[in-house]
């Protein structure tokens, strides 16, 4: 058991980042005090504010533009860059400095990640860094302001816990560790941020959370943050008389939220001043759309602001007097985001997706569809299957067999991220889903009040590290895929026609933290001293299969093939090229991310097998 004074939650979040704590020696049980760190930061040129909140922007100013002092830090003297409130008000003057959607860049796997490419559209003269290293920097700025805050209780020594999105694949989960290693983060464990949510709701609810929830209950966690939509599906079981919590899915990756409002804000806006006589150029409508990210903001948290100003600066010298006002309206808002990103649709729906043009921008691979409604659809219809084999749910307690419905059926729901403020979303998705379950003779789902939607990821985080020591309550379900390596069948050459392949599972549904996967009795051969490269899957819908099964057909519904894994195994004692017999091993660590070792026969040795991050950079 850890003797670590503090259990720190750390949210580290595409628009923003929070940083809670609980003191462990002040807590009993359940009974827990949650406190969030104000974060020191840079609000202005030499200024100097404790937020809440510390926005996830990084400004790059040229060197000449500002004073000396201006970029000062208490705890650090002068910086050549800034995080945080200033980094974000700064850059919407001047975006080309600005870089945004780190988090969003680190799980993108058509780039090098570890390379200098943010700000992605600047032009040569300016300094890039690389997704990575923004991620390193956020997280170096929360340490800092923790150890300024608490000199006493230095945060290497501490328990730490970062989220990441339910959807992260084992690459972009290897790639946030590394970045919490750069930033001096000791002992850390990733979480996934809809359970942060519900253990933010848990420890909220005082105990009484076991009142408000029943054996049986299917909880669906919808959060849309300011890169992604992640939902998952948490079950309500009963196991040796006690209510346990067991995360039975989790959706695919969808870059898709935040971020794209403010852009579809933007390109209203836009059209409203084109109607006017006004054309934004490129780097105006980049700047517009950071300027329809704070009013959309405004406009969420407070609900008796109708209209915000809009303010973007012209390229000429004349900053002022070329500049362009507008403003962003709550009915443009609301119709923008509402009919825009949560359209009301049936349960069969699909997200559209578009044939892509042979030639793109380089840009993050955001959803082709927009309607976060319809992906809700999909991942509900392709989970149907995902009670079957559950232990402790008591059967019969939905509405309809599950072997009637076309849709897994939830019974309550808890929303996360700042959009769900408008009680419109709320409303509109609560309605839709309840129209898709009357229609299958189910009962309606019924909201989970009393979420934070800024605050409850950092804050749940917090929680689970507490929970981690054996108090409170754990949500259970280890890794939300399985995963599987193509194997190559030996056959002879056919022209026209590729190698069919299998796939091996070597690491199953569910797999805990800690744990290892017996090894699979299939041997394979690598070549050492050369890289070696292999094909990756995973599936969130296969349960049953274990180490070892080797799969010789699947449907497109079943495995979605995933970023390479490549090693390049030493050719110390043998010669450059052999093939080695190796086997296969996996073990998921206690920090959350999943490792794949080669284990040739009759050694002691073990080979790393790494996932790729470089990007495809042929594509």
């Amino acid at each position: 058991m850890s003797g670590a004074r503090y259990s720190i939650g750390i949210d580290l979040g595409t628009t923003h980042c929070a940083l809670s704590y609980v003191d462990t020696t002040a807590s009993d049980g359940e009974k827990t005090t949650l406190t969030v760190l104000p974060i020191a930061q840079l609000t202005g040129p030499g200024a100097i504010a404790d937020l809440d909140l510390l926005p996830s922007f990084l400004y790059l100013p040229h060197p000449d533009e500002l004073g000396s002092g201006d970029l000062y830090l208490p705890w650090t003297g002068e910086r050549d860059f800034a995080v945080g409130e200033f980094a974000r008000s700064r850059g919407a003057a001047t975006p080309i400095r600005l870089v945004s959607s780190a988090k969003s860049w680190l799980c993108h796997p058509g780039v090098d990640r570890r390379a200098a490419i943010l700000p992605n559209d600047a032009p040569p003269e300016v300094a890039r860094v690389s997704p990575l290293e923004s991620s390193v920097r956020y997280l170096t700025h929360m340490r800092e302001a923790w150890d300024h805050a608490h000199p006493d209780a230095p945060f290497r020594e501490q328990d730490i816990t970062v989220t990441i999105p339910a959807s992260f694949d084992p690459a972009a989960r290897e790639l946030t560790a590394e970045a919490a290693e750069a930033a001096g983060y000791g002992r850390m464990t990733l979480l996934e941020e809809p359970q942060a949510a519900l253990y933010s709701w848990i420890q909220k609810s005082g105990g009484q959370w076991r009142k408000q929830v029943k054996v049986g209950d299917i909880i669906l966690v919808v959060d849309v943050g300011g890169g992604t939509t992640d939902l998952s599906l948490i079950a309500v079981v009963e196991r040796e008389g006690n209510l346990e919590l067991h995360r039975v899915a989790v959706g695919e990756h969808i870059l898709l939220g935040g971020d794209n409002m403010d852009l579809a804000l933007a390109h209203v806006v836009a059209r409203k001043l084109a109607a006017q006589g006004t054309q934004a150029d490129a780097w105006q409508l980049r700047a517009l759309t950071y300027a329809c990210r704070t009013a959309k903001e405004t406009l969420l948290s407070d609900p008796t602001t109708d209209t915000v100003p809009l303010v973007v600066p012209s390229r000429g010298s004349k900053l002022i007097g070329g500049s362009i006002r507008t403003e962003l309206t709550r009915a443009e808002l609301t119709q923008t985001i509402l009919e825009g990103f949560f359209p009301q649709v049936e349960s069969a729906a699909r997200p559209v997706s578009r044939t892509r043009a042979g030639l793109t921008q380089l840009g993050l691979p955001y959803a082709q569809d927009a309607g976060i409604t319809r992906h809700l659809a999909a991942f509900l219809g392709k989970q149907v299957g995902a009670l079957a084999d559950l232990e402790g749910l008591r059967p019969g307690t939905t509405e309809a067999p599950a072997r009637e419905a076309s849709f897994l059926h939830p019974t309550a729901v808890l929303f996360n991220g700042g959009v769900f403020k408008s009680t419109l979303l709320v409303e509109r998705i609560m309605g839709t889903l309840n129209g898709w379950l009357a229609a299958e003779g189910a009962a309606p789902a019924r909201l989970l009040e009393g979420a934070d939607l800024d605050l409850a990821v950092a804050r749940g985080a917090a929680y689970y590290g507490y929970v981690r020591r054996g108090q409170g309550v754990r949500i259970r379900g280890g890794t939300a895929r399985a995963y599987y390596i193509a194997i190559e069948s030996a056959m002879p050459a056919v022209p026209g026609m590729e190698p069919p392949i299998q796939a091996l599972c070597v690491a199953p549904f569910g797999m805990e933290e800690g744990t290892e996967a017996e090894l699979p009795a299939q041997e394979f051969g690598l070549v050492v001293g050369e890289p070696v490269h292999f094909r990756f899957f995973g599936s969130s819908v296969r349960r049953q299969d274990q180490v070892g099964t080797l799969l010789d057909f699947w449907g497109p519904d079943e495995l979605q093939e995933l970023e390479e894994i490549q090693a390049t195994l030493p050719a110390s004692g043998r010669t450059a090229g052999e093939v080695v017999p190796v086997k296969l091993h996996a073990r998921v660590t206690e920090a959350g991310t999943l490792e794949l070792e080669a284990v040739p026969r009759g050694t002691d040795e073990r080979w790393k097998v790494e996932f790729d991050v470089r990007g495809n950079v042929n594509a």
